[in-house]
């Protein structure tokens, strides 16, 4: 199962002055994609939890968020989705850090979607693989993105060092999902990955795999 997803135009990096970063309400941004992985999101609450608010901040500072801003204000995220969505779900007024990627001059949902498509910056495959979907269906909030287990297992054997990480290629853990998700695996959720992982270690490991960003062997 081939991923076929956009040309992708490369983020630009956060600003050395730490101090021009904004501060962010996260349940206003707007999500660019339709999906995530629960283990991972269960992984960072653990994270969280562990911290103190100073500790968190001093963290989500390292961490900003890229940011599209549209003319009245309203933010879309291009990437920490599962760091946010974690961090949400435990504290509904958390705030982040956050820097303006592209500022557009327009206020209309379709026309900040269409400037994100454009760039690549739209993950439009849903919790079960399929799709591409209209940009229309993305969810207003963090809190309404699906889960894809395939994505909870990518992140997993990335978290094994079975895969390699790949920043600058776009959804890299999706393309993996998509892959692992042609073959034949066990039943398995986010919450219950172990059926799944032997397999998907061999498989990961395979040179089927080979063409995928990430190979180790």
């Amino acid at each position: 199962m081939a991923l076929h997803l956009p040309p992708y135009q490369p983020l630009p990096a956060p600003p050395d002055d730490p101090d021009s970063l904004l501060e962010v309400t996260v349940a206003e941004l707007r999500p660019t994609q339709l999906c995530i992985g629960l283990a991972e999101i269960r992984h960072r609450q653990a994270d969280f939890a562990g911290e103190s608010r100073k500790e968190r901040r001093r963290y989500l500072r390292r961490k900003p968020v890229p940011l599209v801003r549209a003319r009245s204000g309203a933010l879309w995220m291009v990437d920490r989705h599962h760091r946010l969505r974690g961090l949400l779900e435990i504290d509904p007024d958390a705030e982040a850090f956050g820097y303006v990627v592209l500022q557009l001059t327009s206020d209309h949902p379709r026309v900040v979607l269409e400037a994100l498509a454009q760039r690549g910056w739209l993950y439009l495959h849903d919790g079960r693989g399929q799709g591409p979907w209209p940009p229309e269906r993305l969810p207003r909030t963090l809190l309404g993105l699906e889960d894809d287990p395939y994505r909870s297992l990518v992140w997993k054997l990335k978290q094994e060092k079975v895969i390699e990480a790949a920043p600058l290629i776009p959804f890299h853990e999706f393309r993996w999902g998509a892959w692992l998700r042609s073959r034949c695996l066990p039943p398995f959720s986010s919450l219950c990955l172990e059926p799944a992982l032997p397999a998907a270690r061999a498989l990961a490991r395979s040179t089927a795999a080979r063409r995928l960003a990430g190979w180790k062997g």
